[in-house]
């Protein structure tokens, strides 16, 4: 079940669902709207083989920055972040996808879920157009869908990426 305006309402006023900061208007008819925060990790080019089962430092592979606005180049992947910190009880999972007016534009993202019992600022991937654009921090650039499951999950994600706050890499070490 697709949680509407009012379910969302519901589930925010009772704390269940929490979104840090919050504002009324990132409601929306089925879903919530996110917004940019301001750090951005650039994936860079490399012949370097990056062995993920022998994981040294990723970071190498990016190149991040914060900015309250910057500049996605051309043809290229991005990691950025939300402003707002949310938290999902078990009962609740997310579908993370780009506004139209982005994708409008001809940015993509994976698809992404958030899983029941995460929190923390979600971590998006994204790929650039075939121009460059301006973003700016602080401005409605994702929509979640939240959906209630038939049921809690009975084990709520405790993964490696609880409680991200920023840009998080990816984290190789440990599948859990």
């Amino acid at each position: 079940m697709i949680l509407s305006d009012f379910d969302l309402r519901a589930y925010l006023s009772s704390g269940r669902l929490r979104i840090t900061p919050f504002s009324e208007e990132i409601v929306r008819e089925n879903g919530v709207d996110l917004r940019l925060g301001s750090c951005y990790c650039m994936v860079r080019e490399s012949n370097e083989v990056l062995d993920i089962s022998r994981p040294d430092d990723i970071s190498k592979y990016y190149e991040c920055g914060e900015a309250d606005e910057f500049v996605l180049k051309p043809n290229t992947r991005y990691l950025l972040h939300t402003l707002e910190y949310v938290s999902l009880p078990p009962e609740l999972m997310g579908f993370v996808e780009l506004r139209s007016t982005f994708a409008r534009l001809g940015l993509m993202i994976p698809p992404t879920i958030i899983d029941g019992g995460f929190e923390g600022q979600i971590t998006i991937e994204v790929l650039s157009t075939s121009f460059p654009i301006k973003l700016r921090a602080g401005i409605r650039f994702l929509h979640v869908v939240f959906s209630k499951l038939t049921t809690p999950v009975n084990k709520p994600y405790r993964g490696k990426y609880q409680f991200q706050k920023g840009v998080k890499l990816p984290v190789l070490k440990d599948s859990t």
